[in-house]
């Protein structure tokens, strides 16, 4: 090969490097915002009991995902009707399942003791798991179905038409129990 061969191979090369630099910088900064029709992602917390949690244990369940805080207003008006909501379906194959991003251990148990909250609940205080979902605003949920597939997502309370839903009105209900 001559001189120039190798000096145009490189330089190929390099560009060709360089664009999958540039592809790859320009990925992983963009913000991945979990919605409707996305596969849910992995996850791996631990319990209060010391019980590790993952996606695995809600197979073949529809799964609520919960992102909560004690510090949070909204998060603390849906929390009963997300009680009613888990004693509703809990004989039917649905699992709420409550990520608290409370930093404070304190103020994250007050809340689970004072509300006897009867869906499993763990904490995240570093927020993995609400990064992996895109999520930066409590209260958020995903009802993800039994293919782990979200379905639906709520960011704030669940609405219609600005008005704020518990989580057994009758349409929200319905929709889950289609899942079924």
């Amino acid at each position: 090969m001559t001189q120039s061969k190798i000096d145009q191979s490189i330089k190929v090369a390099l560009a060709v490097l360089m664009v999958a630099l540039a592809f790859v910088i320009v990925y992983t900064m963009q913000d991945h915002i979990v919605v409707a029709g996305d596969t849910a992602p992995n996850f791996n917390l631990t319990a209060d009991n010391g019980r590790r949690i993952t996606p695995r244990n809600f197979g073949g369940k529809v799964l609520v995902l919960n992102f909560w805080a004690s510090w949070c207003p909204p998060c603390v008006q849906e929390i009963p009707s997300l009680n009613e909501f888990q004693k509703m379906f809990a004989a039917e194959g649905v699992v709420v399942l409550g990520v608290s991003v409370d930093r404070n251990d304190k103020n994250y148990r007050a809340m689970v003791k004072n509300f006897k909250i009867v869906f499993p609940t763990v904490r995240d205080p570093e927020e993995n798991v609400s990064y992996k979902y895109g999520t930066y605003k409590v209260p958020e949920s995903y009802i993800i179905d039994r293919n782990g597939k979200v379905v639906r997502k709520f960011v704030g309370l669940p609405e219609q038409d600005g008005v704020p839903k518990l989580w057994t009105d009758p349409e929200i209900v319905g929709f889950v129990r289609s899942l079924l």
